[in-house]
């Protein structure tokens, strides 16, 4: 039914079938298109329900005390392997980090047409902003030197390698493109799975897991507080991408064939196994609490979830996760304060405030 609007003299008329048909023409790709960024009606609920559950979530890493973890560094408590660790996760996702960026602003944002895909993509990409601001906290915090990080994910060949392997799948985008064809479909869902959950959602897995454990050991607080926070974003980020994902298939079936499918389980296959050597450099030999070992199993774990969510069969049925005690810091809903082993909530005035009731 239209709707008119007498104002004075005039009548402003509102064609009920026009605005219905605008929603209908919304779609992950190959929608209607408009220079204007109307969200309203929204189509893709999950998408903007998600923006404002990130857009809560802010954090700014200067808010993060980093007194214990520059006493810790300088001093003769910790390991060189603990070090290696640190740095390790510096170099590698100082480069990481701005090439997730790099693609959700100047691959996947470009192509989605609906306009609260725009919305969360670009969130998405601002956090990714956050997180390499973080890291550029702690080497100044730590006094390392810029040059050694630069020299990391540059000359270490198991960072370099997994870099390339998502670069390469992003850069097959970068060109004019006709997404009405099936096949320039099946390289957007490829990229969209392969940042999503390989890269996201389970190479970074590795790295986050090994701090983490210093952090619960008292080992770098600041540090595990920042990485739990970029945790917290990269589930969040890991479902903005399986429901771009599942849309995407879900509007454009014909690409969801029995080989496309099997493309995507080798392609995880192909992440899972630079991860196991990333690790390996990571831990080449054992430190309190780590092993190389465990956390291997832990990647073919947390890789079968992310299979599982895609509808896509697991590559290791029955893997158990050899670290229970992460499972409950990544699922659980608040962050915890490895220092104080306390829940705790970041707000979005910057200020850390203390559970009284909860504990992990």
């Amino acid at each position: 039914m239209d709707k008119t609007y007498n104002i004075g003299p005039r009548a402003f008329v509102l064609d009920q079938d026009k605005a219905e048909d605008a929603y209908s023409a919304k779609k992950i790709i190959n929608g209607r298109k408009t220079m204007t960024f109307n969200l309203l009606p929204l189509k893709y609920e999950w998408a903007y329900n998600l923006y404002k559950k990130m857009k809560a979530n802010h954090w700014e890493p200067e808010d993060i005390q980093m007194q214990k973890d520059v006493e810790q560094w300088r001093s003769s408590s910790i390991s060189q392997n603990e070090r290696w660790i640190i740095m390790m996760g510096i170099g590698y996702f100082s480069a990481a980090e701005g090439i997730v960026g790099d693609n959700i602003q100047h691959v996947v944002r470009e192509l989605v047409t609906a306009p609260e895909l725009k919305l969360v993509l670009g969130r998405h990409a601002h956090e990714e902003n956050i997180h390499a601001d973080s890291l550029l906290y702690m080497i100044s915090s730590l006094g390392i030197n810029p040059h050694e990080c630069e020299a990391m994910f540059e000359q270490i060949p198991t960072i370099v390698r997994k870099n390339e392997f998502v670069t390469r799948v992003s850069h097959k985008l970068r060109r004019d493109l006709d997404l009405t064809q099936p096949e320039n479909k099946k390289l957007l869902a490829q990229n969209i799975f392969v940042f999503g959950q390989v890269m996201e959602g389970t190479q970074f897995y590795g790295l986050f897991g090994m701090i983490l454990s210093l952090a619960r050991q008292n080992k770098f607080p600041g540090i595990g507080q920042m990485f739990q926070y970029t945790l917290r974003d990269e589930s969040n980020h890991i479902e903005v991408f399986r429901n771009l994902f599942m849309d995407l298939i879900d509007e454009n079936p014909e690409i969801w064939t029995t080989e496309f499918r099997q493309e995507l389980v080798e392609i995880m296959k192909e992440g899972i196994a630079l991860e196991k050597e990333f690790i390996r450099d990571c831990l080449p030999v054992s430190t309190v609490g780590l092993s190389a070992q465990d956390f291997e199993q832990y990647i073919d774990y947390i890789a079968d979830r992310r299979l599982d969510d895609c509808g896509l069969p697991v590559l290791n049925p029955g893997v158990q996760n050899p670290f229970p005690w992460l499972a409950e810091v990544i699922d659980v809903k608040k962050e915890s304060n490895f220092f104080e082993t306390k829940v705790t909530d970041y707000q979005k005035a910057s200020a850390l405030v203390v559970g009284n009731d909860d504990e992990l």
